[in-house]
């Protein structure tokens, strides 16, 4: 074993935070047990803990030798909303609540590199260990940086390491440019006029209106958006009604847009305002529009993908380095640190052998089999960056 990994109790020790952390989940900006949890285990490393960055954000510094060098690893820690239904002795304690989304082990991994890293006496150089709220929909990360980041933590480089059920298991994708995309989300209030379900043409049906404008929208990717260029709209709930033979006087769609490049996003959000205007129009119902761009394209530094394939390729952790992988349309509010600093975003591959529920599944446990290759992985690249 390399002197510088964890035991095997203490990688044991990494999974039984995990499923710690996955019995209490909480939501966007209420990781409140999470954070101290965090905070606790960090000073007991003999790592210096900040607290209270975007509200429950927890940033652990630790220092070694003199150099001047600098890199910050970051892992996300809130849940998601929805019903666990993995049937586990440790599932989730919080009626509605869930870690659908693995951030339970990006929180323990990090802290396995942290403890494994204070151990090291040799480094020669700052690592900020960066434990973001709120990385669903919310923009913990964004305010994390509005609030001071990277001015009160200064880095050289930032890295994030994300589990990845749909690549092969030990395998690592850092790919150079957009990984993943920008997101949008909207709402569309459609107001008609109510009437009695057997007497339509007394009223203006928003319902019906709804429908068509669902439709029509998927035409918005099919043909106004350049067919080598990608794009999403996505809706995802409807809202109207609430008895048989009454036709309401309003209805509400949502969902979400994303794209990968600005020209694209353009496009999405003038189309979505002029169809849904237009087909609502059309049916005799005044459309109302909130139209929100929410996170930007998650951008890998060319110099930093290279460097952490380089330490896959090179590194103790026995991982392997994926065949070019394409970009997400799933969406990280990482890209807000890769805004202000170089790094990159990293895919652990996490793939079980038969069932093998995606991320927000009701049914998806983290792989806790990669929980060694991971801390390692972030050990290799803390030992390489600073040397």
């Amino acid at each position: 074993m390399d002197m510088n990994q964890l035991s095997t109790n203490e990688y044991e020790e990494v999974v039984a935070w995990r499923r710690h952390i996955h019995q209490t989940p909480e939501l966007a900006f209420e990781e409140y047990e999470t954070s101290a949890f965090i905070a606790r285990q960090l000073s007991s490393f003999g790592i210096d803990v900040s607290v209270g960055l975007a509200g429950t954000g927890v940033v652990g510094t630790l220092r070694r030798g003199t150099s001047r060098k600098s890199i910050g690893f970051r892992a996300d820690m809130d849940a998601i909303p929805g019903t666990e239904e993995t049937g586990l002795s440790y599932a989730s304690r919080s009626p509605g609540k869930m870690h659908g989304c693995g951030h339970d082990g990006h929180v323990a991994m990090l802290l396995g590199a942290a403890k494994s890293l204070a151990a090291k006496k040799d480094l020669d150089g700052t690592i900020q260990f960066i434990f973001q709220p709120a990385e669903e929909v919310e923009g913990g990360g964004k305010r994390m940086v509005d609030e001071g980041l990277f001015s009160k933590f200064p880095v050289e480089a930032v890295y994030g390491i994300h589990n990845w059920p749909a690549l092969a298991f030990n395998h690592v994708s850092a790919e150079a440019g957009p990984v993943m995309a920008a997101f949008g989300i909207f709402t569309i209030d459609i107001k008609g006029r109510g009437a009695h379900g057997g007497m339509p043409h007394e009223g203006a049906d928003p319902n019906a209106a709804a429908f068509q404008i669902g439709s029509a929208l998927q035409t918005v990717v099919s043909r106004n958006s350049s067919p080598v260029s990608s794009g999403v709209i996505s809706v995802t709930t409807v809202h109207g009604g609430s008895a048989f033979n009454v036709i309401p006087e309003t209805c509400r769609l949502t969902g979400t847009t994303r794209w990968l490049e600005e020209d694209a996003g353009d496009i999405l959000e003038r189309r979505l305002h002029e169809v849904a205007q237009g087909v609502g129009s059309a049916l005799g119902c005044e459309v109302t529009i909130d139209y929100q761009r929410r996170y930007p394209v998650t951008v890998n530094d060319i110099r930093e993908a290279a460097f952490v394939q380089s330490v896959v390729r090179e590194g103790t952790s026995n991982l392997i380095l994926a065949e070019r992988c394409k970009p997400s349309m799933g969406s990280e509010d990482f890209a807000f640190m890769l805004q202000e600093s170089p790094g990159a975003y990293i895919w652990l591959g996490a793939k079980r052998e038969g069932k093998n529920p995606p991320l927000h599944a009701p049914s998806f446990d983290f792989n806790d089999a990669i929980v060694p290759a991971g801390v390692d992985l972030w050990r290799d690249i803390a030992i390489a960056r600073l040397k």
